[in-house]
């Protein structure tokens, strides 16, 4: 909401469907920049925004205004053609919108307490999604139209969800993550699998879609801390990694590959055959590899993982060495790029390869430091 996180001079940012282009929200305007190179491609200063979401690369925006100014109503969600500069269609709502979703197919608009299906291309509303409290609008979307899923939270004391197929119009299946309350959750962009976490931020769960069954749990720390954002690795099949942001400041990236062999070694032991897998799965902490101080503690981010480059070893069986481009925004106004290593002996290394500010950028420029 507008007044969510009034501290920071970003009042909403996300990465478009393939994470080629970022778009932020401010007091003063929006912004739209190439993930790539950091160049400004478009901007537009009206007044504050908390919802700015893109169609791909293309001129289509959804945008929410913030409500410092009548015209832009948090309850009012405007199409926008950033050619033209002119709004293409509106739509109003009792209450204020808290998040959209949209593909090429479909539009998601997420109240506190209904969800709303759209037919993206005449705007026909489709389905009508009946949903517990949900006050911070988490939800998950899945792009692509073979697996396109919506989930989410099913419960205000555990943390269950509710996994949606926004094409066939009908309910999935429900599933039950967390003890705790859900407090992020993002699906892989084939909507095969979906990860979780809850209030407390120590465990990070992934299921799979199909079947509705947990396939990993990943220890993220010790101590509680607030996930602020989760994503998978740009994978038409399993996701290499998965990478989580949190309150503490750190950047956690999960191996999946290898914490699929590090379960088959398991499961063929002694030790193994008597712990059950639920227990195995967050005993090791070798899948786990961790940037300390990334971005400064406490301050809201949301991170992407853009690209991965493998580098196939055929000397080393069942293993793959790869590069992974991990992209951040603080919402005080950094982006930052890393590098992930990680090698056959499951060795990683974190280099930061770009860094600049999201709100100094120039129009048509690129700016790097």
């Amino acid at each position: 909401m507008a007044n969510q996180f009034s501290s920071y001079p970003i009042l909403c940012a996300s990465f478009n469907q393939d994470n080629s282009c970022v778009a932020i929200g401010t007091r003063h305007g929006f912004r739209i920049f190439d993930s790539s190179t950091g160049r400004l491609l478009y901007e537009r200063a009206i007044g504050a925004f908390i919802i700015v979401e893109m169609l791909y690369s293309s001129n289509l925006l959804a945008i929410v205004g913030a409500g410092e100014q009548p015209a832009l109503s948090p309850r009012r969600l405007c199409l926008f053609n950033t050619t033209t500069r002119n709004a293409l269609q509106e739509l109003t709502f009792l209450t204020s919108v808290l998040v959209v979703r949209l593909n090429r197919k479909r539009l998601i608009v997420v109240l506190q307490e209904k969800t709303f299906i759209y037919d993206v291309n005449n705007l026909n509303i489709l389905d009508t999604i009946d949903t517990v409290p949900n006050l911070k609008g988490l939800s998950a979307f899945s792009p692509c139209l073979d697996g396109c899923f919506l989930a989410l939270p099913a419960s205000t004391t555990k943390g269950s969800m509710l996994v949606y197929n926004v094409m066939e119009l009908q309910s999935h299946c429900e599933i039950d993550a967390h003890q705790s309350p859900l407090a992020a959750m993002v699906l892989s962009s084939n909507g095969v699998y979906i990860a979780t976490a809850s209030e407390q931020g120590t465990i990070i769960r992934v299921h799979l879609v199909s079947e509705a069954t947990k396939s990993y749990s990943f220890r993220r720390g010790t101590y509680p801390s607030t996930i602020y954002s989760l994503s998978f690795g740009p994978s038409k099949e399993l996701p290499n990694i998965l990478v989580a942001t949190s309150s503490s400041g750190s950047i956690h990236a999960f191996s999946l590959g290898f914490a699929i062999n590090q379960r088959r070694r398991r499961s063929s032991s002694f030790l193994g055959s008597i712990i059950p897998e639920s227990v195995t799965d967050v005993l090791d902490p070798a899948d786990h590899h961790v940037l300390h101080n990334a971005v400064p503690a406490g301050v809201k981010s949301c991170a992407v993982v853009r690209c991965i480059n493998k580098v196939a070893d055929s000397s080393v069986s069942e293993s793959v060495a790869f590069r992974a481009s991990i992209s951040i925004i603080t919402y005080s106004g950094c982006f930052l790029e890393y590098r992930l290593s990680i090698n056959h002996q499951n060795e990683s290394s974190w280099i930061l390869e770009r860094e600049f500010n999201l709100l100094a950028a120039i129009s048509g420029h690129a700016i790097n430091s």
